[in-house]
């Protein structure tokens, strides 16, 4: 999103947790602010003076039901935002943040809530599953021509966005005008499933790959073994894509296509892999 803010000419403050990681900002001419999520003052101190901000909540893979080690992260950005008040707000979250259904997503429903009051123009930017979660498929791919999936059927497709395109149309959003709170609902122009996957790194590796399907008796051994220590959460968020009820269906959400498919974002990801 800065990235784009900054090619089409427009200023940009940088907020980094320290000021070491400014470092590059300033290198390309931006303000930087150091602040973090455990301070609201710091943070509406770099949200004010602003024309438009972006939120974004750091990933949330393992936590409890309640996301109890979340929500301080959260109303410490609800406070700074009602201390700053700046006049446009781009929040980033997910699909499935409107899901009933207990799952990892929910903690993206958790933070549209803390801004349903904020007394300012926002956009709620609920993004698809990210083309680069295939990062974690690159190695057996290459090595053993195969992508093991949690999403299943390997047949079915699901709304899928590059992170190139949620920055892109993040950034294009922040810079329109607008009134009161709204919904996007972003993804690609074609949806994409674990077979689509597999072929497209089968295309930029040169090689053959196939997907296959990890039983989900086997999930949470899996994410146990990697260290997690709730796994159920993703667990249910997993089966809300496998069973459907993960997925755009707010009757009231704007719709915003992106512009990459599945073949280019994962060559992208194979070309950097070689660098």
């Amino acid at each position: 999103m800065a990235e784009a803010l900054l090619k089409s000419g427009h200023k940009v403050r940088a907020v980094v947790r320290d000021q070491a990681k400014g470092a590059p900002w300033l290198a390309r001419d931006c303000e930087v602010a150091v602040a973090d999520l455990g301070d609201a003052g710091p943070l509406a101190a770099a949200l004010s003076g602003v024309k438009g901000a972006f939120i974004l909540l750091p990933p949330v893979y393992d936590s409890e039901s309640g996301f109890p080690d979340v929500l301080p992260r959260i109303a410490v950005i609800r406070e700074a935002l009602h201390r700053a008040l700046p006049p446009k707000v781009v929040a980033l979250s997910t699909i499935g943040a409107d899901a009933a259904q207990p799952n990892l997503l929910n903690v993206l429903r958790l933070l549209e809530e803390a801004l349903a009051d904020l007394p300012v123009a926002v956009t709620l930017l609920r993004a698809a599953w990210f083309m680069e979660n295939a990062q974690w498929d690159l190695a057996s791919a290459r090595d053993g021509g195969v992508v093991e999936s949690y999403l299943q059927p390997l047949d079915r497709p699901i709304a899928m966005i590059a992170t190139a395109d949620v920055g892109r149309t993040a950034a294009e959003h922040l810079l329109e005008d607008w009134s009161g709170h709204r919904v996007i609902e972003l993804e690609a122009q074609h949806r994409v499933s674990p077979n689509q996957i597999a072929a497209a790194f089968a295309k930029a590796l040169g090689s053959k790959v196939e997907a296959r399907a990890i039983p989900r008796e086997r999930w949470e051994s899996i994410f146990l073994g990697q260290g997690m220590r709730h796994p159920e959460m993703r667990m249910r968020m997993l089966d809300g894509f496998n069973e459907g009820w993960i997925d755009f269906r707010d009757p009231s959400a704007e719709r915003s296509k992106g512009r990459i498919g599945i073949d280019e974002a994962i060559a992208k990801i194979v070309g950097e892999a070689g660098r």
